[in-house]
């Protein structure tokens, strides 16, 4: 065999490969490869992105000494790194409003920093110092819990493409403005923000994902929109604020978004859509939607159901629908107008592309089972049909399949699957 005794071939490595393997390792153990060698002392200290988390250090029952600890590392390692940061991430429950994550956010401010992540434990919120204004080539800003409070002067990110606040305290005025200054945003996720009414104009978002208590959502500006997920948590106030609504939710919401090509619902948004004056003809196609997934719709709420039956025959290319049902079994049980079926349906619909269809939480009422029926009746493609039931529906399961197994199916490859858990 060779000698390979002094061979070292990954020193030898061209810089951008050393860093690019630094860069994958925790940087506790990045830190560490200082001691390999003093040709190796300072090569971490060029890499670009910089993530900790409480593993960095060693853990302890004493809660104030591994925060103590964790200060210190990362104040030594920002203090003896050298070049730009592109990524900085702190990911910790043992830091909530630490006053020297004000002073690592000034340093990076005046480093090129691009890609921002705090995710800070529970406890008194971090208040965002203003000098996170000031990082003009920010592309990416995720903040959990933070409190956010944009300067009178500030004129937005003009390089930023994508946006998560979770849990972030913000006025409204606040987050519609610094939407609407982020000229190149792609990608924004809003979560519990607490009875906000929204406005939101993007002309180059793509991907929107919310969730908490919304008194209205409006897409003003969004037409490049692919991906939508929302989840509307409902109190008082915003119930009684939507029964005095007048304008159509539906249209106000989704009437300008033709690009459209995923749409995930959860709760209450079937009923946020149905809100307003009567839908009518759609003023738009979804040709490029293929996906729907709406959560606890109402069976026993004629516009619920609307809404859904509006929206599949408005996404002529709709591959794969996902419904949960949320129904009253008694009130969906009397349903008597089982004519909605003959006065809404188009009789010339026909679901030319639609390949899967899963039903959960299904109760076997009336309106659900038409809708089923209906939907085996106008899909000539369908492959697979699964209903899952309710868990508590229990000596309505033998009549549910039989009902089933009687409707009549456009495709002959149509496969209806009952899952009982």
């Amino acid at each position: 065999m060779g000698d390979f005794s002094g061979c070292d071939s990954i020193s030898n490595l061209p810089q951008a490969i050393i860093e690019s393997i630094l860069t994958r390792l925790p940087i506790r153990d990045a830190v560490r490869t200082s001691c390999l060698s003093t040709k190796w002392r300072y090569k971490w200290t060029t890499i670009t992105h910089l993530s900790f988390d409480e593993k960095c250090v060693t853990l302890s029952n004493d809660r104030a000494l591994v925060e103590k600890s964790l200060i210190r590392f990362i104040t030594r390692a920002l203090f003896l790194h050298q070049g730009p940061i592109h990524k900085f991430q702190l990911k910790t429950s043992y830091l909530q409003s630490c006053p020297d994550i004000d002073q690592w956010i000034l340093f990076l401010s005046r480093n090129d920093i691009k890609e921002l992540v705090l995710e800070l434990g529970e406890g008194e919120w971090f208040r965002v110092p203003s000098c996170l204004f000031y990082c003009k080539k920010l592309t990416r800003l995720e903040l959990f819990r933070c409190e956010l409070d944009p300067p009178p002067a500030f004129k937005g990110f003009l390089c930023l493409k994508g946006l998560n606040l979770h849990q972030v305290l913000v006025t409204p005025d606040a987050i519609e403005s610094l939407i609407s200054s982020c000229p190149l945003l792609e990608s924004l996720a809003l979560s519990y923000s607490d009875s906000l009414a929204l406005n939101i104009r993007a002309p180059n978002l793509r991907y929107l994902c919310l969730e908490g208590e919304f008194k209205d959502i409006c897409l003003e500006n969004t037409p490049l929109l692919v991906a939508i997920s929302v989840a509307m948590y409902m109190t008082d106030d915003i119930a009684e604020h939507f029964e005095q609504s007048s304008n159509c939710n539906f249209v106000k919401f989704l009437g300008g978004i033709p690009l459209l090509e995923r749409l995930v619902g959860h709760i209450y948004f079937t009923k946020y859509l149905s809100i307003g004056n009567d839908l009518g003809i759609l003023p738009i196609t979804y040709n490029r939607l293929k996906i729907i997934e709406l959560y606890q719709v109402s069976f026993e709420d004629m516009k619920e159901i609307l809404v859904v039956l509006r929206l599949i025959t408005s996404a002529p290319n709709l591959k794969e629908l996902q419904i949960s049902g949320s129904s009253n079994t008694l009130a969906a049980i009397e349903a008597t107008d089982l004519d909605f079926w003959e006065k809404q349906c188009p009789s010339d619909c026909t679901f030319r592309r639609l390949k899967v269809v899963k039903m959960t939480d299904m109760s076997g009422v009336p309106h659900e089972m038409e809708f089923m029926k209906f939907l085996l009746k106008k899909s000539p493609v369908l492959e697979m049909m699964s209903v899952t039931p309710c868990a508590y529906v229990l000596e309505g399961r033998l009549n549910m399949l039989i009902e089933l197994a009687r409707f009549k199916r456009a495709s002959p490859e149509a496969e209806v699957i009952f899952i009982q858990d």
